[in-house]
């Protein structure tokens, strides 16, 4: 089974309001000594497709 795949555009501070968000949630998990793989890999892809525009 294919994973399914969703499209989004945002604006320039959309992305940015979502890429700063996104590594607050990281900081705390953190903090909590909680794992956060997948968070950070989520975070990579959006910092990388926002470089890309």
């Amino acid at each position: 089974m294919r994973e399914k795949r969703i499209k989004i555009s945002f604006t320039d501070f959309e992305c940015n309001l979502l890429i700063n968000g996104i590594n607050e949630w990281r900081n705390m998990l953190l903090e909590i000594d909680y794992p956060t793989e997948d968070v950070d890999a989520l975070l990579l892809k959006l910092i990388k497709k926002a470089e890309g525009k």
